[in-house]
Order: structure tokens, then C-alpha cells, then sequence
């Protein structure tokens, strides 16, 4: 078991928190049919980055704004199915208001619906695609989040389940990075867990039983 005391918890959404992988290919599979048919979600996509910039490399300049805007539609219709990962509903109920928040590559409205849908508590705030002009690996999205609950990021930890993710926390500072449900050295975290059972929030810290400490960098 290991101890941290922390000021600040940040989670990225999906794949930490929800389980929205099956409603997402839904979604982009109906938006591939007519914007990018060569692509093919589940083999394709490059997670923990923002819908948007994914969208840039797929369609024509001109066509950005509105395939975007086609996609964010779709993946709010195809959010039934959205599940919890396990331990995130615990986790999240147990942690104080003020002190986390949800630093999402995905739209807001997004995030909140993945959220309600799988019954996983809704911060006061979110850092969503949608607040920063640069998405990660960027540091912009976890610097914002550490301000939005007013913590320096150094005292935060942030739970990441995508090798972009993890590199937008250490840029940004983060005193320690988790990784949930990735491969032995994916991103290099500095702890892995499968899931969120593996950690509590006791007496001011989060205790956590990890699968194994990260590999030294």
C-alpha cells in the first residue's frame, strides 16, 4: 500500500472514471461513414487526445467546424451504455468537493452526460476541450485544472489511462501521475492500478495498493 498526501485531485474522464468506449465507436463509426471512411475507431484512434484535433487530420480545413460539430452530436445520442470503472463511483463520493475535478479531452456537455450516465459524481467544475487552445499532451488542460480548484499542481495527482494524458500532467508539473488499466510501462506512470478499487481516500491522503511501481525513467 502506498500513502500520498495530496492538496488536489485531477482525473481525465474517460477510461478513468466512465467506461464510454462502446457508445464512442457507436458514434464515430456513424461519423466515419461520411466524413472519413477509411477510418476505423477501434483501430484508428489516438486516445486522450481532444475529438477535435483527431477530426483536423481526418476532413478537409473547411470542414472542420462542422464534421466537429456533427461528431459532438452524435456522441451525446450514443452516450446510453456509458458504465462505471470500477471503484470510480466509491472513489469520487468519498473525496470533498473543492478538492478534484474532471480534465477532459472531451466536450463538456459530453462529460457531464458520460457522467450522469454511468452515476459517477459531477465536480463543481470541468476542464473540457472546449477552455483550452491546446489539448493534450499540451500541459494547458492539467495546469487549468490545478487552477480551477485553486491547488498548485505539484500537490495534485492525476489518474491518466492514455500516454498523452500522462505527458500533458508531467509537463504541467504534476507531483505524482497514475495510471488506470494501462500496459507495464504505457506513459511511464509513476504507479498503475487496474482500476479505481485499488484506491481510497483515508484521512486526508489517498492510499493506494498499486500493481507495481513505474519503471525508473
Amino acid at each position: 500500500m502506498v500513502r500520498i498526501p495530496v492538496e488536489g485531485v485531477l482525473f481525465d474522464c474517460d477510461g478513468v472514471l466512465v467506461d464510454s468506449l462502446e457508445s464512442a465507436a457507436r458514434a464515430w463509426g456513424i461519423w466515419a461513414a461520411r466524413w472519413a471512411p477509411a477510418f476505423d475507431f477501434r483501430r484508428d484512434i489516438v486516445h486522450g487526445v481532444r475529438a477535435v484535433d483527431t477530426v483536423r487530420s481526418l476532413v478537409a480545413a473547411d470542414d472542420v467546424e462542422r464534421a466537429n460539430a456533427e461528431l459532438e452530436r452524435l456522441e451525446v445520442e450514443h452516450v446510453d451504455g456509458t458504465r462505471a470503472i470500477p471503484g470510480a463511483v466509491e472513489l469520487t463520493d468519498a473525496l470533498p468537493q473543492g478538492l478534484w475535478t474532471v480534465v477532459t479531452s472531451g466536450a463538456r456537455e459530453l462529460a457531464a452526460r458520460r457522467l450522469a450516465s454511468a452515476g459517477v459524481a459531477r465536480p463543481d467544475g470541468i476542464v473540457a476541450a472546449e477552455d483550452v487552445a491546446r489539448g493534450k499532451p499540451d500541459p494547458e488542460p492539467y495546469r487549468r485544472g490545478a487552477e480551477l480548484i485553486e491547488r498548485d499542481p505539484a500537490r495534485c495527482v492525476v489518474f491518466e489511462d492514455a500516454p498523452a494524458g500522462i505527458a500533458a500532467a508531467r509537463a504541467a508539473g504534476v507531483g505524482t501521475v497514475i495510471g488506470v488499466g494501462l500496459p507495464a510501462g504505457a506513459g511511464s506512470p509513476d504507479l498503475l492500478v487496474a482500476d479505481l478499487r485499488a484506491v481510497s481516500w483515508v484521512d486526508g491522503a489517498l492510499v493506494v495498493a498499486p500493481l507495481e511501481p513505474a519503471p525508473a525513467a
